[in-house]
């Protein structure tokens, strides 16, 4: 018997997918490979079902846990949520995706530390099961920090960019 390999972020990542949807029961098949995690309670034990052959890695199978998203296609057109704190705001993801900066990988990000926004400004894209959202800003100010990291995974609630609004 050889020597399955692993990546235990992603096993995290896939209970923290069932506990945060409330899934029965998660499935992720890739060549030789299955991974099931069941979940019954939020934050309970979650017991996890491998099998398989010689597969060196599953990262590549479950790389994008963006996949595994649960929320239907009317709530992706949800607009961001605006948090206020004083006199910045922070402008957060509506759903889970892939936070892209920039249109295109050999596009300039369509906003930068400093930069001056009007409500509607796209200050980014999610990719949620493969398609692209536009997300635009819902004031206007001064893009103060984007705290998002582009090509990477974030969650719905997350901050994507803090703005000072202008008075």
């Amino acid at each position: 018997m050889s020597k399955l390999e692993i990546d235990i972020e992603i096993v995290k990542r896939l209970v923290d997918l069932v506990d945060k949807h409330h899934l029965e029961e998660l499935t992720v098949e890739h060549s030789d490979i299955a991974i099931t995690v069941k979940g019954k309670n939020p934050r309970q034990n979650v017991p996890i079902t491998i099998q398989g052959s010689a597969l060196p890695s599953v990262q590549g199978a479950v790389a994008s846990s963006e996949e595994f998203d649960t929320e239907g296609p009317e709530e992706l057109e949800e607009e961001a949520t605006v948090e206020e704190t004083g006199k910045i705001v922070d402008i957060t993801a509506p759903l889970v995706g892939v936070f892209y900066r920039a249109p295109a990988p050999d596009e300039p990000p369509l906003v930068e530390v400093g930069d001056v926004i009007a409500v509607g400004s796209r200050i980014g894209l999610l990719e949620a099961m493969k398609v692209f959202n536009e997300v635009p800003s819902e004031v206007a100010g001064e893009v103060i920090a984007i705290p998002a990291e582009n090509g990477k995974l974030v969650r719905e609630g997350d901050v994507l960019v803090r703005v000072r609004v202008e008075e």
